[in-house]
């Protein structure tokens, strides 16, 4: 082969890889507009995870109901149930400003919860940004304050939940996870509003439906005779969809979607409003009574081969709590409700032609308990489920009183405290994607801030804009016209110039002829020799 033609080979092949490069190069760059744009989305997307104002501690309210959050990094969970701990938790706001990046279990609704942050239950490097320092008078840096005395903290701190103690990850966990009302904390046999799984609760684990997924693929292929993968290939497919980078099929998007069914015996959520898990109504239970009665579901057993219930007392609970199946209209349930009371408590030396009116002859006094016109309650651990009205069923007489009285969240709904919503929260995001909690982009926050500018100064500030414009057209017009990509030095270089640093100029000058001669040779690259400065 001859020199010509080994030259022309070796030009070749640097013109081949200098196109590669930029072909590769320009996959990731962006123009202002999609930059701008991207920018805008992705602010929009922070907006609508986190939607309320960050701006103030919760600590000066004093204890509230409010999502609390437990940061795993400033107070680490023991490596053993043995050792000492100190947990802790904070508010929305220090979750973002104080431990934004910090390890943070969200622990959602605590009640009479105090935030922990700036106080001695965190480590001093760690202080409140957010509270007002009293030795200074300035806000931030607070820390060692004392923390409230009356917060409760549960194994929910230490990022465990549910009677099987799982540590929640939220990439992982599937299905839905419900939390306790609470009646006491775990020292007095409570559970501290835990959350459980639907499984545990009817005793048959988290991850009972696993076991009986396969066969249900299986029977799926059976009947429909088309071939469909069991679970195992399933996921094998994904993962090496994953690895290709191909989008997944339908069919594989819809079982990762799918949510796990309710096991046997948990009631529909559509059924019940909240419930009481078993440590809670073992720790009281004199609330036992209320199970299938008026306001409230039949008993959910832990164990629901060892229920001891007599069966007629169930049989009653379900048709008290089944108001769909009875026969008598729903307008009339009061009605039935006296009528069953009457008929259960008549005594049975009353005269047979014992007229039955509407105002039922045995239906206690205000003064009297309704408690022993119930049915027996129920033996063994089993969870108590409610509808929304069960407030109301509740008795109130004088002992039955002072058993509530030591529950608030009985007797009332409670309040749940929520940060005001942050600045244009309500109405940006319908101008920036559809997003339901806004952007506040960017551009937003310029034009606003703009407005709020010294009249003088507003118009000397667009008239700089506009100036500079000018003169960064005809720069970027001759690498439009080229075709050329624009290469990092090269805008040092007209900055530089703009500026009028001669030295700067002469620097990115050295820079860029340095940059031609290592990557040109023999005159095929030196014009080619700058690198493209990628997006983001």
């Amino acid at each position: 082969m001859s020199s010509n033609g080994v030259e022309q080979e070796v030009a070749a092949t640097q013109t081949s890889k200098r196109s590669n490069s930029f072909s590769n190069q320009s996959d990731t760059s962006q123009t202002a507009a999609e930059f701008i744009r991207n920018q805008e989305l992705l602010e929009a997307d922070a907006r609508e995870a986190l939607p309320f104002s960050i701006d103030h501690c919760t600590r000066i309210l004093g204890p509230l109901r409010q999502s609390v959050f437990a940061c795993l990094t400033c107070s680490p969970a023991p490596a053993t149930d043995t050792d000492t701990w100190m947990p802790a938790g904070v508010c929305y706001s220090c979750s973002v400003q104080c431990h934004g990046e910090h390890t943070l279990v969200e622990i959602f609704q605590k009640r009479n919860f105090t935030c922990d942050c700036g106080t001695k239950r965190l480590p001093s490097t760690s202080p409140c940004v957010l509270q007002t320092n009293d030795e200074t008078n300035t806000r931030g840096n607070v820390h060692s304050q004392e923390p409230d005395v009356n917060n409760r903290y549960n194994k929910n701190f230490r990022n465990r939940f549910c009677a099987c103690d799982c540590d929640y990850d939220p990439f992982e966990q599937k299905g839905t996870m419900f939390q306790c009302l609470g009646l006491g904390t775990e020292e007095s046999g409570g559970c501290g509003e835990d959350w459980y799984h639907p499984g545990c609760l009817v005793g048959m684990g988290p991850k009972w439906y696993e076991s009986m997924m396969p066969k249900k693929k299986k029977a799926e292929k059976h009947e429909n005779g088309n071939g469909l993968a069991v679970i195992s290939e399933v996921n094998e497919d994904e993962k090496q969809t994953e690895e290709k980078g191909e989008e997944k099929t339908e069919d594989n998007a819809a079982d990762d979607d799918e949510e796990p069914p309710m096991p046997p015996g948990f009631p529909e959520e559509e059924d019940f409003d909240g419930f009481l898990c078993y440590k809670c109504v073992e720790s009281n239970p004199w609330i036992k009574a209320y199970a299938g009665t008026s306001g409230f579901l039949p008993a959910v057993f832990l164990d629901p081969a060892a229920a001891e219930a007599p069966q007629a007392s169930i049989a009653e609970a379900s048709q008290a709590s089944t108001g769909g199946k009875r026969k008598a209209e729903d307008d009339d349930e009061q009605q039935d409700d006296a009528k069953r009371v009457k008929t259960e408590d008549e005594a049975p030396s009353a005269p047979a032609s014992t007229n039955i009116t509407s105002e039922p002859t045995t239906a206690p006094s205000p003064r009297g308990c309704k408690l022993p016109n119930f049915s027996p309650a129920p033996t063994g651990r089993f969870s108590l489920f409610f509808k929304e009205d069960f407030r109301d069923r509740f008795c109130r007489c004088g002992d039955c009183a002072r058993q509530l009285a030591l529950f608030p969240q009985l007797l009332e709904a409670e309040d749940v405290y929520e940060p005001p919503m942050s600045d244009k929260g309500d109405d940006a995001g319908s101008q920036h994607g559809g997003s339901t909690a806004g952007s506040g982009s960017l551009l937003e926050r310029g034009e606003s801030a703009l407005r709020n500018v010294d009249r003088v100064r507003a118009i000397e500030g667009v008239m700089a804009y506009n100036h500079l414009k000018e003169r960064l057209k005809p720069f970027f017009q001759q690498f439009a016209d080229s075709g050329q990509a624009i290469g990092a030095e090269d805008i040092k270089a007209y900055f530089a110039k703009l500026r009028g640093d001669e030295q700067a100029i002469r620097d990115a000058g050295e820079g860029a002829a340095a940059s031609a001669s290592g990557s040109g040779q023999d005159g095929g690259g030196a014009a080619d020799g700058r690198r493209e400065q990628g997006g983001y």
